[in-house]
């Protein structure tokens, strides 16, 4: 079945090894704290790359639990918008790890739909100062789009965006691997 949506899905899904501060889309997501105050890895270079203004907005909202998303403004970025999505942290996979990295997916593909996104690009969600073992946050990502692409128009497109070789792959082979 997953193999049969991942063929129907075409080029809607595309992993491309980069870096997410540049790509010119409707919304990049970010892999944020709770406290949405900028950190390290993509955090910290999407905040650094959009300027002051973003930081003054995400401190307006107040921070976001995991497995939830909000959006900001792309300011300086060339992406239009940010959805900032806070990720697991890896415990060991029993304290329900998985279930809240989907959630993260789910969220925010629920708000580039609400807001008419046609294309969104993630990075890999979790998998840096978090832990969580790239592998299974690759087929974790790969399924939950591949399902949502599958039954919506919206968005059109999802890029996986990863920083280095190891992480693109793992994302291209649970593109090329039923279940």
């Amino acid at each position: 079945m997953v193999i049969a949506i991942q063929r129907a899905l075409g080029d809607r899904i595309q992993v491309i090894q980069g870096d997410i501060t540049t790509m010119a889309i409707d919304a990049i997501v970010n892999a944020a704290n709770a406290a949405m105050l900028g950190g390290g890895g993509v955090d910290g270079a999407i905040h650094r790359a959009a300027g002051p203004e973003l930081l003054g907005e995400c401190r307006r909202i107040g921070g976001c639990p995991p497995g939830e998303a909000r959006l900001t403004h792309g300011y300086r970025l060339p992406a239009r918008y940010v959805i900032h999505t806070v990720g697991p942290l890896w415990r060991g996979g029993d304290e329900g790890e998985p279930d809240t990295l989907a959630a993260c997916y789910l969220s925010s593909l629920a708000i580039a739909r609400e807001q008419g996104f046609r294309e969104v690009a993630f990075p890999a969600v979790a998998t840096g100062v978090y832990g969580f073992p790239r592998g299974d946050a690759a087929r974790i990502a790969v399924a939950v789009v591949s399902s949502e692409l599958a039954a919506n128009e919206l968005p059109e497109r999802v890029y996986f965006v990863c920083f280095d070789a190891a992480t693109a792959e793992a994302y291209r082979r649970s593109l090329s691997t039923p279940g």
